[in-house]
Order: structure tokens, then C-alpha cells, then sequence
């Protein structure tokens, strides 16, 4: 009998060992630590041996630098989006430029690139600066921390490099025993790091059980809050020594009130006075003297010693125009800005030609104002301001731009660039509704007017924004025919109301006055450019804090305008 239940009891027991050691093992695989190490070359998203991964500040970015001769260097989209975008790269030329306010700085791309040239002095650098793989351009990191302010640290194994822009304050803490830096929270998660009892790590975000840390090698993982102790606050310090580049800009005193004046031929005192005569304040006079004839930095020039000293005695400075916008209907060319501004010889001789007119003929300045620059020539524009910028700034004049009211079509003019190496940005805020552009509406609704100014603030300095106002509008004609219209100077408007019968009224969306009328069928509409809607536009220019305001253009307005801008120029 004994036998028998000794004989059942065995498999039994048995049984009940067997399913405890199975559940045990199950508790202990459920409540273990896991001892998987990660691919750190899948953690880091590295493909190529050279490829370099990238911690900026506390995270992981999928940008790579590469490896190459023992150098790190960046992509330029890289370099674009963290570091700089004010270096200027030409492919066609193989060269990289950046622009101070006394030089340019120049790289040949590719085995010549280890050697830099201030203003054509050369200076070696030990190390190529630029070189093109496939599409891609790639600039050493440490010639990109010669025009940008960051810090980077390389790592091995894999390789990764720690990059920082900004030096703020964090979070560190010590850890109380040997744990492991894990990919998430969670024991059973992959291991990135082990790290040995006291220990640094950055804490970058606090869970209920564990925290986000990065360690002293830039490894971003994951690690028990029972093991963290110590944590206090710290300053990152700054140490690269960089000094911001400063521009110095040519600066007049108080507000300034520029009139465009138009001339078509060589015109000198005589004929200046007699068309300020209504004026009042004006203090800058701004003729479109110079107009492109080719896309080689040729151009033709209408100035006049004469018109220059009559304005020197009226106390005006001469700002001389330069532009693109008659070239096709006086020279029949249609400016190619790729191949103008594109080649640095283009860019020199428009430049040194500029210049030869400033120094003939004692100009204050210079006004750019070309129109038709798409988005294909951007960069090369903005390259031709800054290095026009260093010239008109040896000679002490002022180098103002000419640019529409921001929107995504103009991006390309680049403002912020134009805010930080010219003087002034004069905003042209007029056009709203133009010939071909599919609608009848305003010239310059004050929304419209508030907008352009607050947009360019985004991006440039209040004091050195100019705010263009028109002198004119447009009769519109919506009939059979379809959508026409027609210039109405601000001189003839009392006539056109006389001569139709109109009673214009006031619009507060638009801020001016409106008038209508129809006649067979076709219907006519114009927003009225007049004192009224001016003393609007400068009382929002007033309020805005910008520099002044320019008009487009002489000889078109009334003279109680003139009353209305000195009111605005006294405040």
C-alpha cells in the first residue's frame, strides 16, 4: 500500500516541479532585467562608415556629417539649417563666398579649396574647406565655426558628434549604482550604454518610473529614476570664442521723406527745383538714372553734376536709381538675372561702373531696384547687395533696396539678408490689384499697407524700413470686353469726379475713398489715391516706428499731400 501512493505521489510531485520551474521562469524572464545590447549603427541611422551622426542640443537629428581625411564635414543643407545661411555657393564657378562687411571670402570647391582668400590674399588652412560629392557639397565643420556660432564634440565607435548652438541652462544628475542607458523605458528594452555608479547624465524628461537622459557621450536613452541622485540645475558655458560679424551701416538722422523722381533724359538743377517746388521736407530725391542695357553689368546713365549740387543746396540727398524696368521697352532686352548676377565678373563690373558714377558725380547713395528677379536668381542677387555693400559703405553712401510687399512669391529677394548688409529697404506698397492680375480692387488698402510693413518687421529692423506710398491709382473697366484698367495720377483724380458725376464715399476697410459708375454695360470702379488715404498710410507708419516714407513719384501728387507728410515728419 505504501508502494502504490509512493508510486502515484512521485509524478505528481514531479508535476508540481516541473509547472513551479515554469512559472518560476516565467516570473523571472516577466521581472528580469534585459542583457540585449542595440545595433548602435541602426540606433544612430548610420549606413556608410563615414558617415558621422548628429545630437544638436538634446536630440537625434537625421542630418550626417562625413568622416573624410580625418576632417568632419557638413552637408550645406546642413550647414543651412543649423549653423549659417549667408554662405554663397556657385557651381558653375566652383566657389564658395561669404561676405563680411569689409571682404569677401573665397573657397575654390574641391583639391584647391585648403586655401582661403581674403579680398584675393590667400591663406592656408591645413585642410580641404569644400569639395562636391555627386550633388551634394560638403563644407568642413571647422571652417563653418569661422561664420557661425556653435560647438561640436566627435565621438567613435560608432562615429557621432555632439553639436551645440545654444547654451542654456539643464538638468544633471548622478547615478547611485552601475546601470544601463536602455533605447526606452522599460527593463526589457535594449541596452545603448552601460554606465558605471556616479556617473553624469543630462536629464532630459522626467516619467513616473524612469527618465529620459543623455549621457556624457551624447547616447539619448532611458534609465530608472531610482538610480538617479543629485539632481541639480546647470549652466552650459559658451567657449568658442566666436564675435558676431557687425555690419556697420550708413545711417541718416531722423525720418526721411525720399520722392522718386522718373526722368527719361538728362535733366540738371533747373529742372530738379522746379519739380520740388510744391514739395515740403522732402530730404532725399531718388531720379531713376541708371537703367540695365544687358546682362553683362552694362548700363546707361542719365546723370547730372548740376541736378546733384541744386539738390546738395536745397539740403536733399541724391540717392541715383538703378533698375531693370524700362530695359526691355527702351533697349529691347529682357534682363537675364542668372547671367548677370551669376558670374562674379558680372557682379564686379555692375559694381565697379556704380561706383565710378558715385565718385564723378558726389551721389549720397544708391537705390536697387530691380523688379524681375525670380526665383532662380535669388541667391545671386542677394550676393550682388553684399558685395555692393561693401563698397558703398567704404565710400560712406547709402545703399537702399527696392522690394515688393512680402509674400511667397518674392521669398527669394531674401529681406532678412537685404535688413542685416543695406541701409534701408524702401517696401513699394502699392500694386495690391495690378493690369494681369485677374481683379479690379484698391492700389494700396491700408490692410494691405499694414501688412507689408508688419511682415518686413519680421525680418528687418524698424529703423531701417521705408514705406513707399503711390501717387496714383487705377480707373477700372469691367464690360463685354472683359477686365481692363488705367492709371489715374492723384493730380487728375478731381477731374475724373468732375468729369463722370461721381460722389466718391468713404470705405473704412479699404481706408479710401470709393467711387462708381456705369455706362453701357461697363463698369467703372476706383479707390481714390488721395490726402485722406495718405494721412491713414502714415499714421500706421507712425505707429509702426519705422524710418520714413518714400513716394512713387514726383509730379503726380497734389501739393496739400506735401502738408499732410510734413505733419508726419514733424511727430
Amino acid at each position: 500500500m505504501k508502494k502504490r501512493v509512493i508510486t502515484v505521489l512521485v509524478p505528481v510531485v514531479l508535476i508540481f516541479i516541473v509547472i513551479a520551474a515554469a512559472l518560476g521562469s516565467q516570473i523571472i524572464e516577466r521581472y528580469s532585467y534585459s542583457r540585449n545590447k542595440a545595433d548602435l549603427n541602426e540606433y544612430f541611422g548610420i549606413a556608410q562608415p563615414d558617415e558621422v551622426a548628429m545630437v544638436v542640443q538634446d536630440a537625434l537629428v537625421d542630418d550626417k556629417a562625413k568622416m573624410k581625411d580625418n576632417v568632419a564635414y557638413f552637408p550645406l543643407s546642413t550647414v543651412e539649417t543649423y549653423f549659417t545661411d549667408r554662405f554663397y555657393v556657385n557651381s558653375m564657378e566652383q566657389v564658395l563666398l561669404f561676405t563680411t562687411d569689409t571682404d569677401v571670402i573665397q573657397i575654390n570647391i574641391g583639391d584647391g579649396s585648403n586655401v582661403m582668400y581674403v579680398s584675393g590674399a590667400g591663406q592656408e588652412l591645413g585642410y580641404r574647406a569644400a569639395f562636391y560629392e555627386g550633388d551634394t557639397l560638403y563644407i568642413a565643420a571647422d571652417y563653418v565655426k569661422r561664420y557661425a556660432n556653435f560647438e561640436y564634440q566627435l565621438y567613435d565607435a560608432p562615429l557621432h558628434m555632439q553639436v551645440y548652438t545654444q547654451w542654456d541652462s539643464y538638468t544633471t544628475a548622478k547615478l547611485s549604482r552601475k546601470t544601463a542607458v536602455r533605447y526606452q523605458g522599460g527593463i526589457k528594452s535594449d541596452i545603448l550604454v552601460e554606465l558605471a555608479a556616479g556617473d553624469a547624465v543630462t536629464v532630459l524628461e522626467k516619467l513616473e518610473n524612469w527618465s529620459k537622459v543623455k549621457t556624457a557621450e551624447s547616447y539619448i536613452g532611458y534609465v530608472e529614476n531610482k538610480f538617479l541622485k543629485d539632481e541639480m540645475q546647470a549652466e552650459r558655458l559658451c567657449n568658442t570664442g566666436f564675435q558676431e560679424f557687425v555690419y556697420n551701416n550708413v545711417r541718416k538722422e531722423g525720418k526721411i521723406n525720399l520722392t522718386f523722381h522718373q526722368v527719361f533724359e538728362e535733366v540738371g538743377g533747373d529742372y530738379l527745383a522746379n519739380a520740388l517746388r510744391q514739395t515740403r521736407m522732402v530730404n532725399v530725391v531718388s531720379p531713376t538714372w541708371f537703367r540695365l542695357t544687358n546682362s553683362s553689368g552694362d548700363f546707361a546713365s542719365l546723370a547730372n553734376a548740376s541736378y546733384v549740387a541744386k539738390a546738395h543746396e536745397l539740403g536733399m540727398d541724391v540717392w541715383a536709381l538703378i533698375t531693370d524696368v524700362d530695359s526691355a521697352d527702351l533697349y529691347g532686352v529682357e534682363i537675364n538675372f542668372v547671367e548677370l548676377l551669376s558670374s562674379s565678373a558680372n557682379r564686379r563690373h555692375l559694381i565697379e561702373g556704380l561706383m565710378a558714377q558715385v565718385d564723378s558725380y558726389g551721389l549720397d547713395g544708391i537705390n536697387i531696384d530691380f523688379e524681375k528677379v525670380r526665383s532662380d536668381s535669388g541667391i545671386h542677387f542677394v550676393q550682388f547687395v553684399r558685395e555692393l555693400s561693401i563698397e558703398t559703405r567704404k565710400r560712406g553712401v547709402v545703399l537702399s533696396v527696392d522690394n515688393y510687399v512680402p509674400s511667397e512669391y518674392t521669398a527669394h529677394y531674401n529681406r532678412r539678408e537685404q535688413g542685416i548688409v543695406a541701409d534701408y529697404i524702401i517696401i513699394m506698397g502699392y500694386d495690391e490689384h495690378y493690369v494681369g492680375g485677374g481683379a479690379a480692387g484698391s492700389n494700396a488698402s491700408i490692410g494691405f499697407v499694414e501688412d507689408g510693413i508688419v511682415n518686413t518687421k519680421e525680418v528687418v529692423p524698424a529703423e531701417k524700413i521705408i514705406n513707399a506710398i503711390p501717387f496714383y491709382t487705377r480707373v477700372w473697366e469691367s464690360g463685354p470686353d472683359g477686365l481692363k484698367a488705367s492709371t489715374l495720377t492723384m493730380a487728375a483724380e478731381a477731374d475724373w469726379i468732375s468729369r463722370n458725376g461721381v460722389s466718391p464715399a468713404w470705405v473704412d476697410e479699404f481706408c479710401q475713398n470709393y467711387a462708381e459708375y456705369q455706362v453701357d454695360g461697363t463698369l467703372y470702379q476706383c479707390w481714390l489715391e488721395d490726402v485722406d488715404s495718405v494721412r491713414v498710410k502714415l499714421q500706421v507708419m507712425q505707429s509702426q516706428g519705422i524710418k520714413g516714407v518714400a513716394s512713387w513719384k514726383l509730379g503726380l501728387e497734389v501739393p496739400a499731400v506735401w502738408d499732410v507728410i510734413a505733419e508726419y515728419m514733424a511727430q
